[in-house]
């Protein structure tokens, strides 16, 4: 393996990067997927089981809660991470969106990976530990491939991440335009705010052989599809990833500026539904890292536009943190813990503490929790 030297400052010392675009990948059917469709998907239609006590008490609140936001119309965001996808738990937060109970969906990079892998092939999850090893963690051709195109095709529509995916798997497929005619938009309007997206799939298109027209992919799984039912229903679907985080890093079509358009975008787009949040609700499930530094770094932009405008901040949110782990033995209640308490560096829980508002943390599994709160909004459907 030769491994790519280049001097990237124009000075002194050279830069070192590996080849990803030789990275060999195979085929997704071929992977020994370790979660299926069919033995995963909860109905939303399930009793929840024995809930306890103190669980069912938080529901309760939460239930009441967004309630009270959808009457004043305020935004009830729910962020999650890839397990409450994992745990099956799709059609329970699609029956919550189109209820009007959830009006912005927002996950990593991962949440949608498996999102998209069960709507295509109706298998997801792999080997972590086996596949690093033997160097084929993440090198499945189509998931990386569909990912970038789906970007790649949404961003000339000004699209972010969310809305680009979930258009590509309720459309089953898209259209590409010919090379030659974004070469000559790119030659043609340079300074166009745009001339960056175009020029990454031009690139893209030349590099791997792509002529315009339509790019077909039949999705069997759609309907279970969180990032497709968003899209076809008009509710935001943000993503918010990391650079070399996701498996699509793992694939020679890995482009980092498309991922980060993508995300970007999305920033944006997620600061429009905190701008709707007095009175609202945010309910983070299984995000320990993600959901509160992307909501922390929002709601201060919120707030940020607001002081420049004289409006007052964003008050009156109640947030619901739901998550396996303990949290730090700690009253979240009682505010935030000092520095020599371990609960201190709990991201999950620390942040959303500090974000004015109302936080609750819940210690549930997410299946129980979602399912619960489902059964108790139902029986009041705005």
């Amino acid at each position: 393996m030769k491994v790519d030297a280049r001097n990237a400052t124009g000075g002194p010392g050279r830069e070192e990067r590996l080849p990803l675009e030789q990275v060999r990948v195979w085929p997704l059917a071929e992977r020994r997927s370790l979660s299926r469709l069919s033995d995963i998907l909860v109905s939303p239609d399930q009793a929840p089981g024995p809930v306890p006590a103190e669980v069912d008490a938080a529901v309760l609140e939460a239930a009441e809660k967004i309630r009270h936001a959808r009457e004043r119309d305020a935004s009830v965001l729910l962020i999650y991470g890839a397990h409450l996808v994992k745990n099956g738990l799709m059609d329970v937060v699609i029956r919550l969106m189109e209820a009007g109970w959830v009006t912005h969906l927002a996950t990593n990079g991962a949440g949608t990976i498996h999102d998209w892998e069960l709507a295509f092939l109706g298998r997801t999850e792999e080997s972590v530990r086996a596949h690093v090893v033997e160097g084929c963690f993440g090198t499945w051709d189509e998931t990386g491939r569909y990912l970038h195109l789906a970007l790649l095709a949404g961003a000339l529509r000004g699209e972010g991440w969310g809305r680009s995916l979930g258009r590509f798997v309720a459309e089953e497929g898209l259209e590409l335009p010919a090379p030659e005619d974004l070469e000559r938009s790119i030659r043609e309007e340079p300074r166009h705010p745009l001339t960056a997206a175009r020029a990454d799939l031009l690139q893209t298109m030349v590099r791997h052989g792509l002529s315009g027209g339509r790019v077909q992919v039949s999705h069997p799984f759609k309907a279970h599809s969180l990032v497709a039912r968003a899209f076809e229903r008009g509710v935001p679907f943000t993503v918010h990833p990391g650079i070399g985080y996701d498996i699509v890093a793992t694939h020679p079509w890995f482009n980092g500026a498309v991922l980060g358009r993508a995300g970007g975008w999305d920033f944006a787009a997620f600061g429009a539904s905190v701008e709707r949040l007095d009175g609202g609700v945010v309910l983070s499930v299984g995000s320990a890292v993600m959901g509160p530094q992307v909501f922390e770094k929002s709601l201060s932009c919120v707030n940020n536009l607001r002081r420049q405008a004289g409006r007052p901040r964003v008050s009156g949110h109640t947030i619901f943190v739901v998550d396996l782990q303990e949290g730090g033995a700690w009253d979240w209640t009682r505010g935030e813990p000092p520095k020599d308490n371990p609960a201190y560096y709990l991201r999950f829980c620390k942040s959303y503490a500090r974000m004015g508002g109302t936080m609750r943390y819940v210690q549930c599994d997410n299946r129980l929790f979602l399912t619960s709160l489902w059964q108790r909004l139902k029986r009041r459907i705005p």
